[in-house]
Parts: structure tokens; sequence; C-alpha cells
């Protein structure tokens, strides 16, 4: 199996790469977020790799850093989540906004990658909850998510609630307040949670 390719980039579209490595061009499937960081045909590249062997085909999955390519593998190892629907849906988000929405059980939030529809958001959900604690993420990521604990309780956990009253899925609202002053009055977080939202969101 294929760890990992460095080499030159020597083709990409909306959503592949290929690597070339000792005279080889390797062609890997991958996210937007993967071709945003190394989308430079020219450029020396290095990307963590997956291998997929079917009955007609070996498909290479190529990332650019291991966190997203544990979470694509978490993703795959679902009941029913194909390499296809894991990419769309780290397309769609990070995958430490991916785990702030398994944690908080926002499958909605998760909806919003194509072919990805509401049953099927709901079982990512349910299978890898138990494997999300409050405090980091298990799955391989090299650091914990940052804030997921401190917006479950306490003042953060109600500027949270208040944000999604207010409109805003349960991750994005988690994300806004985790980089806020945790002691801070609610009213204070939910003001900054607003700001933070508009600028970045």
């Amino acid at each position: 199996m294929l760890y990992s390719l460095r080499g030159t980039l020597v083709h990409f579209d909306k959503n592949s790469i290929a690597v070339e490595c000792g005279g080889v061009a390797y062609h890997c499937q991958t996210t937007y977020s993967t071709l945003s960081q190394v989308a430079s045909v020219g450029a020396e590249v290095l990307v963590y790799t997956h291998m997929n062997i079917r009955q007609d085909a070996v498909d290479l999955f190529a990332f650019a850093d291991k966190s997203e390519l544990s979470c694509f593998r978490m993703l795959t190892g679902v009941s029913g989540v194909g390499p296809k629907a894991a990419l769309s849906i780290l397309s769609c988000m990070t995958p430490e906004r991916f785990a702030l929405c398994v944690a908080g059980g926002d499958y909605k939030s998760i909806t919003s990658a194509p072919g990805v529809g509401a049953k099927l958001a709901q079982r990512i959900v349910l299978e890898l909850r138990d494997k999300v604690s409050k405090d980091a993420v298990a799955m391989g990521f090299s650091a914990p998510v940052p804030g997921i604990a401190a917006v479950t309780s306490g003042n953060a956990a109600e500027a949270v609630s208040a944000l999604v009253v207010l409109g805003y899925s349960q991750a994005d609202a988690a994300l806004a307040v985790s980089a806020l002053d945790a002691e801070a009055p609610v009213e204070d977080m939910i003001k900054a949670g607003l700001k933070v939202l508009a600028t970045k969101l």
C-alpha cells in the first residue's frame, strides 16, 4: 500500500491530481481543500494516500494532510458511505468542522455536501458519534478539535444554543464560540459570535 507521494504536480482538474514520482505519474482523486493547497503545476507536493482496490479497478485518493486522510477512512467505514460521498463531504468542510457536526448531532450541515441526503447524514452521525469525545477527535487527527470541550457546557453552550436559534448551524455556531473567552457573559459571547460568523462563515 502507498502511504504518501512526494513529487511534481503535473496535472489537476476539479476533483483529481496527478503527481509524478520517479518518472511515473500517479492519478489521485481528491478534495477541493487539497486542490486549493497543491494546485500549482510544476510545484513539488507531498500528499498522503489511500488505495482502494476493486475487482475492476484500483483507485488512489490523495490528501494534503493526515487529518483529512483519517477522516476519509473513518467516513468510508460507515455503511453506505463510498469514496465519492466521503470526498464530497470533505470538499464542503474541514475534518475539524465535520467532527463538530458529529459531536453535536448536526447532521443537517453534512447534507450540504452534494449527493449526501438526510438519511445518510443521520447514519454518519449515529455511527461516528461515539468515536468523537468531548475533549478530542478519536479519528487520528494530530490535535484536538479547537474548543470542542468548551462549547459543551456553561455560558459557551448557552451562546451556541442562542446562535442556533438565530438560524446558524450547530457546527458553525460552535466554531465561532470556541474562539471566545469561555468565562465571558452569555450576551457578550453571542454578540462576539455573531461578528465571527459574519466575517468568517
